[in-house]
């Protein structure tokens, strides 16, 4: 199953004003009423701005003109297949209630733009809807198998999510693919998905207990932008990723939010490619930890990417694990940014049992089909690269197997379904020879 996405493929938190503030509660629990409040779709068809619920259809063909909201204490499923097409950059996805996507290996859920406003092959960030935005109401999002593209939008005042409160509910921001955001009992399980040509940050999670596992991320970001930001109150496992080329950073985690549990994340067998070059500071790289997140951090492959783990102040060291890293550099800036200094208190960090080096070229992770020396601000993805590890490949055996992330064990339940995380693998990075 793993490997049949990845060879298709081969195929948000401060308000406008205290006013706002003190409002909050009565605006997010009770979305206006419109008269295209519906209780599921059956058959392919065109639908406005309003409330649904219920089930989209398997193979259903949806045309959005307008936001769509999924109301508090209600659950929208999206089954096998069905392709969602906003027909303009206004459109959002906002949800009170529960939103589960429910693609499989060969039929995925697709969240797009219609056929008319496809963008050409050579435009990166078109920016042509808002994105899938959650209010703190929001208990569940259940991603298997489903795509987003082309998202990132700006708001405006009349958009709905500023209205609402949604995000950062402030004209100019513009809308992340993803925003979930309930530190209390959230619930989100993202597995073997793809997020293409995003516009800001792929994923920004204020909140929730979260597996994201075995997904692609790749052209993310057109001037800021990273493709995981955890805010604080999540309790995270992210595993099993492939992330090119996003603008800021592969992984961005940090506790601020003011939010209770304070963030702990393991990060597991993640491969971050060409990361953070396009971002005018040395902000942008491979992984940016702050504000006293609490992380664990085993197998990580960079390749070419602007630095490796990197936290911003003494505070965070004492909450940060971090070891069995691999590190590849196709030119001296990249490899000098890769150096590490173990007993400093921030900056670049590195374990004892890396694979690093001071020689470019060094340490080639012998992928099945990808271009080393692909240029590093490069954002196009082709669909033909191929990032499993060759038989022989010195990576195979290079990880570590001895952690235990936090829902291997007992995990995530979501409409009755247990969600565990995957348990780490001895090779680093995010694929094996067969995955």
């Amino acid at each position: 199953m793993k490997k049949l996405i990845y060879m298709a493929i081969v195929a948000s938190l401060a308000f406008a004003s205290c006013k706002k503030k003190d409002n909050k509660a009565d605006e997010d629990t009770n979305p206006p009423a419109n008269s295209a409040d519906s209780a599921g779709i059956s058959t392919s068809k065109t639908i406005g701005s309003g409330n649904y619920f219920g089930t989209w259809s398997k193979d259903a063909q949806i045309t959005v003109n307008g936001t769509i909201k999924v109301p508090a204490g209600k659950t929208l499923v999206i089954e096998e297949g069905v392709k969602i097409m906003f027909s303009d950059s206004t459109n959002e996805f906002l949800v009170f209630g529960n939103l589960h996507c429910k693609g499989v290996a060969g039929n995925m859920v697709k969240f797009t733009v219609t056929d008319s406003r496809r963008p050409a092959a050579t435009v990166n960030f078109p920016r042509l809807w808002g994105g899938i935005l959650f209010d703190r109401s929001a208990q569940e999002l259940l991603m298997l198998y489903t795509q987003v593209e082309y998202t990132g939008s700006t708001l405006t005042e009349n958009s709905q999510s500023v209205k609402l409160g949604f995000y950062k509910a402030e004209a100019g921001e513009r809308d992340p693919a993803i925003n979930f955001r309930n530190a209390v009992d959230g619930k989100v399980v993202i597995r073997n998905c793809i997020f293409n040509n995003i516009g800001e940050d792929c994923l920004y999670i204020e909140g929730g207990k979260l597996i994201i596992d075995h997904n692609m991320i790749y052209t993310q970001g057109a001037d800021n932008g990273d493709a995981i930001n955890l805010k604080a109150g999540n309790i995270a496992d992210v595993s099993y990723n492939l992330i090119y080329n996003p603008n800021q950073n592969g992984l961005k985690w940090s506790n601020s939010g003011d939010r209770s549990p304070n963030t702990n994340a393991y990060g597991y067998n993640n491969t971050i490619v060409n990361s953070g070059w396009r971002y005018p500071t040395t902000k942008g790289g491979g992984i940016w930890l702050e504000k006293n997140v609490l992380a664990s951090i085993y197998n990580t492959m960079y390749v070419n990417s602007r630095f490796g783990l990197k936290i911003d102040a003494a505070a965070t060291k004492p909450g940060v694990k971090f070891d069995y890293t691999w590190y590849y550099g196709q030119d001296q800036a990249t490899v000098d940014g890769f150096q590490t200094t173990p007993s400093a208190t921030s900056g670049v960090l590195g374990g004892p049992n890396d694979i690093n080096s001071t020689v470019v070229g060094a340490n080639n992770p012998k992928f099945v089909n990808y271009d080393l020396s692909n240029p590093k601000a490069n954002a196009t993805f082709n669909t033909t690269w191929n990032f499993r590890l060759q038989t022989g490949s010195p990576a195979l055996t290079a990880g570590t197997t001895s952690f235990t992330p936090h829902f291997i064990t007992s995990g995530i339940t979501i409409g009755g379904v247990e969600y565990k995380s995957p348990v780490p693998s001895a090779y680093i990075g995010a694929f094996g020879t067969n995955n």
